[in-house]
């Protein structure tokens, strides 16, 4: 298993670019059947119905005009069970062939069919005019594909499902906007200075060493639940195994990952800001512990905003991350950092466009940053930066 994780890595972006070269390369063919065939015998696809695809991608191919087209893409449950890899559309036209990803996060909203459409109640379809051509700046071609799909990979399905259904069918969403009056800003504005003080206290080196204990305790275990391919279980099943309050439900997903015969149990985290809470003499602590596969580009989702201010709205407030490095086969290290860690907060990716209306967003971190911070750790804070950054925040 160590072996095909390790083989994945390396071929998904490999066969992905071949992919894109292919379709480039075919410029002018002006026949999406013809380039189905091209495609489908060079790279061994699967058909399923309109879509082609193999482990490291899958394709729907289209034909228009122009580059701009209306026609219904795929239903949303039959996007579902693509959307762990690329899901990639192209559009065939007279002189040129363009790629677009069209996973869910890229995905505007649901247009046919879609009334009866509940995050229980899986329906309707996508056209090609719901596909973003933008997101948070990054154009949507062949180009950033790569780049959007590291994205999207840390959102998932899951992630973007309440998105689309207030999207669609105009929903009212169950988040609050906070609202930042005269002293919570003033609160807020402190937050970076408070974090550099805690950052250089001895209460972070006690944070740091429970989290360490835990770690340490379940080497194993964190090991196993490296394989598991989907990030997003993935990422919930350590964060469980090192900060979950249920003995009883860790000791089912360890005995699930040491080969149990049922499949992990089913479980839900919190959808709070942090995993782990610890109140010091003088501080207010919330962490998020992430893991990290040394091998796999990846940027993993953060934190919600609204979330965030309204937790440094208390003056004793700090919020860090727990990062665990991971390789095949062995933990790399384990770092503990502010979330205004200079290099970080550089590396944070504000997904503002993609929230819903009383929601300020959600944020995404860089992963070759948290891939540097894992080998070399860095505790700086800019505390003008991190002021900048908060006031940006604020005013969204």
């Amino acid at each position: 298993m160590l072996a095909r994780m390790t083989k994945r890595a390396f071929s998904m972006n490999d066969a992905l670019q071949r992919l894109l070269a292919l379709i480039k390369a075919n410029d002018g063919i002006n026949d999406k059947t013809r380039l189905a065939r091209i495609a489908f015998d060079a790279f061994g696809l699967t058909k399923d119905r309109s879509v082609y695809y193999c482990a490291e991608f899958a394709i729907r191919f289209s034909s228009s005009a122009s580059h701009n087209f209306g026609n219904t893409v795929l239903s949303l449950s039959n996007l579902r069970k693509y959307d762990d890899r690329p899901f990639i559309v192209c559009l065939v036209t007279p002189t040129e062939n363009y790629c677009l990803l069209a996973n869910t996060t890229l995905l505007k909203k649901i247009s046919h069919s879609s009334q009866q459409l509940r995050e229980n109640n899986i329906r309707g379809s996508f056209n090609g005019s719901d596909i973003a051509r933008q997101f948070e700046g990054i154009t949507n071609s062949a180009e950033n594909i790569d780049r959007l799909f590291d994205i999207h990979a840390g959102i998932g399905f899951e992630g973007n499902l309440a998105r689309l259904v207030e999207a669609t069918n105009n929903i009212s969403p169950t988040g609050v906007k906070f609202v930042v009056n005269e002293s919570a800003a003033a609160a807020i504005l402190a937050a970076p200075e408070r974090a550099a003080r805690f950052v250089e206290s001895a209460d972070c080196a006690v944070l740091k060493g429970d989290l360490d204990a835990q770690v340490s305790k379940l080497r194993s275990e964190i090991l196993l639940a490296a394989l598991i391919e989907n990030v997003n279980v993935r990422g919930r099943v350590i964060e469980y195994l090192i900060t979950g309050e249920d003995e009883s439900l860790r000791q089912e997903l360890i005995v699930a990952l040491k080969g149990g015969n049922k499949g992990l149990p089913r479980f839900k985290t919190d959808n709070a800001l942090g995993d782990y809470s610890r109140i010091f003499p003088a501080y207010d602590t919330e962490t998020d512990v992430k893991t990290k596969i040394m091998i796999l580009s990846s940027n993993p989702k953060a934190y919600n905003l609204d979330k965030m201010l309204e937790f440094l709205a208390n003056s004793r407030s700090v919020f860090m991350f727990y990062f665990v490095g991971v390789d095949p086969g062995k933990i790399v290290n384990t770092v503990l950092v502010s979330m205004f860690q200079e290099k970080l907060l550089r590396a944070t990716i504000l997904l503002k466009h993609w929230s819903g209306r009383t929601s300020r967003g959600v944020t995404q971190l860089e992963g070759t940053a948290i891939n540097d911070l894992i080998v070399t750790p860095e505790f700086a804070i800019n505390v003008a930066e991190a002021g900048q950054f908060l006031q940006r925040v604020m005013a969204l």
